[in-house]
């Protein structure tokens, strides 16, 4: 708490007197950053103009952007967050699971949507396509971390991207 009293120029008293005690803070802080995700990521999927491999272009866009934005430890702020404070905070671990649940079906339903409309195969299997979408998503935010490759990301993008595009 020392420390978030020093950056952000608060007083102790003022920051108790919001959040009870360290646990509630972080919940805050989740949330926020689920909002922020959550509202960027349902724009970008809901932009019915565009196809869906822009779309997904567009998304995976969207987190190469704030990776090279921000210096976050593990790449990816919700794989540092649950990594340092899962054990800590159940309801933390809770949220950054709903956060992943809800990105998995988001993908899921843009595929399904983009093989109704002909874009995409039907022989496309639309949970493990999500799954490998956003799965490799993250590692490629910490890879590209670990590795000093910020690259990596728009690498990514530009693979996963061809990979739905291969012949019907």
């Amino acid at each position: 708490m020392d420390d978030i009293v020093t950056v952000s120029n608060v007083s102790k008293t003022n920051i108790y007197y919001h959040y009870k005690n360290k646990e509630e803070l972080l919940i805050a802080i989740v949330d926020q950053l689920i909002d922020r995700y959550d509202r960027q990521i349902s724009l970008v999927l809901s932009q019915d103009e565009l196809s869906i491999p822009d779309r997904l272009d567009r998304m995976l866009r969207l987190f190469a952007d704030h990776q090279e934005q921000q210096d976050i430890l593990g790449g990816c702020p919700f794989l540092t967050l649950y990594t340092q404070t899962a054990h800590v905070s159940e309801e933390v671990a809770a949220k950054i699971k709903a956060f992943f649940d809800w990105q998995l079906i988001g993908v899921e339903r843009l595929l399904e949507f983009g093989q109704q409309r002909g874009e995409l195969s039907q022989n496309m299997p639309t949970a493990a396509t999500a799954a490998l979408i956003v799965t490799s998503v993250e590692g490629a935010l910490f890879v590209a971390k670990a590795c000093a490759r910020p690259r990596l990301l728009e690498e990514l993008r530009h693979g996963l991207v061809s990979m739905l595009m291969l012949k019907r």
